[in-house]
């Protein structure tokens, strides 16, 4: 196996600080090696935490994102901590959902990309933000995400 493609990665194997904030947050990436093969990659953050823009009070949601690489893979230590990187910053649900589908877009240019973000009540209203690049290429397999709408106590 040749380990040279991985040398340009900073943060993978290394102690590394947590960002203040995400845009001070760095993702990394590496080849993707499908064979050209539209394989789906899919990551899943349930506790994921920002702050409300106007009462710096926590926002809780559950992300999945699901994703058919090109040429790229995000590299999964520096995809945690650029979620952890919003745990201080304030910005609305839509916002933050379409901020962090933009860094990957940006990162990858994968060949399809979708965001789901579940996020729990505020106020009493849960929001859930959804967004996509377009169709996904035919004959891929794209599971559901299935994550049931917020249903309180009942």
């Amino acid at each position: 196996m040749n380990e040279d493609r991985y040398a340009g990665l900073q943060q993978l194997g290394a102690k590394t600080a947590a960002p203040a904030n995400p845009d001070d947050a760095v993702l990394e990436r590496v080849a993707a090696e499908t064979g050209g093969k539209n394989a789906m990659v899919r990551f899943v953050c349930p506790e994921f935490t920002s702050l409300c823009p106007m009462t710096g009070q926590p926002d809780f949601a559950h992300i999945v994102i699901d994703y058919i690489p090109d040429e790229w893979l995000v590299e999964s230590k520096s995809l945690k901590l650029f979620f952890h990187s919003f745990r201080n910053h304030g910005g609305f649900h839509e916002a933050c959902t379409l901020m962090i589908a933009d860094r990957l877009i940006d990162l990858l240019a994968p060949k399809w990309l979708r965001i789901g973000a579940y996020w729990y009540p505020r106020g009493g209203i849960p929001i859930d933000v959804f967004w996509q690049t377009g169709n996904p290429p035919e004959g891929a397999w794209i599971p559901s995400q299935d994550v049931p709408s917020y249903r309180g106590r009942g």
